[in-house]
């Protein structure tokens, strides 16, 4: 990327954190494949939360990067892989199953602490996207199993839209996960499950997410530039 664009993708990032101040969202820099001084010069910003989808290349990040970044990991995640971000990750947006959840859970109480997770809904018509459907988190939430699991908390949901230009469609995804993550704050309450964050919109849906009740989005390409 030449520097004429990064610094336009900079100026972007300066319009976009106002915005999200502003409106009390949180702002994930989505920094996959991207190096290390790119996120440095976010950094240098301001900017302390940052999201990558690969075991790997977010510990090697982690080894590299300041200490005081918040690291979330945002892509699908195989249970075998958990315990290398397990000592340092802040936060996992990609919980499917209970069965990664106790995973999770086990790796959290090796390293005497709680892991912050967010349970994946399935919004999107696509087959390709990852989730669970609301009946299976409403199970999840009111099992025994979870009940169990004392080094994790639920702290919010997180969904995926069709990648779509459809507004329509999107914001009927937006706007049923937003219903239903509203009636299980009401309902759910419990010392491993405290709802207060929900997480829709990327860098082609952000606007139409937030308007339809995101506080947290993920952005990626528009700040970075295309990958």
């Amino acid at each position: 990327m030449s520097n004429y664009l990064w610094q336009m993708n900079l100026e972007y990032f300066k319009e976009l954190n106002q915005y999200c101040t502003k409106n009390k969202i949180k702002l994930v820099a989505v920094s996959k494949t991207k190096p290390k001084e790119n996120i440095e010069v976010l950094y240098s910003l301001g900017q302390r939360v940052f999201g990558e989808n690969k075991v790997q290349e977010l510990v090697e990040k982690h080894e590299l990067l300041a200490k005081d970044i918040e690291w979330h990991f945002i892509g699908h995640l195989q249970k075998n892989k958990v315990k290398y971000i397990a000592p340092f990750v802040s936060l996992i947006h990609s919980v499917d199953s209970i069965k990664l959840l106790k995973e999770i859970n086990k790796q959290a109480k090796k390293n005497n602490k709680i892991i912050n997770c967010f349970l994946q809904a399935k919004i999107a018509k696509e087959e390709t996207k990852f989730g669970l459907s609301f009946i299976e988190i409403e199970n999840i939430l009111s099992s025994e199993e979870f009940a169990a699991l004392k080094n994790i908390k639920i702290v919010g949901f997180m969904g995926m839209a069709t990648f779509t230009d459809n507004e329509q469609q999107l914001e009927k995804e937006f706007s049923s996960l937003k219903s239903f993550f509203d009636q299980q704050k009401q309902q759910t309450e419990t010392a491993n499950c405290k709802l207060q964050t929900l997480s829709m919109g990327m860098s082609g849906d952000y606007k139409l997410a937030i308007e339809n009740g995101s506080t947290m989005i993920r952005i990626g390409s528009s700040i970075f530039g295309s990958r």
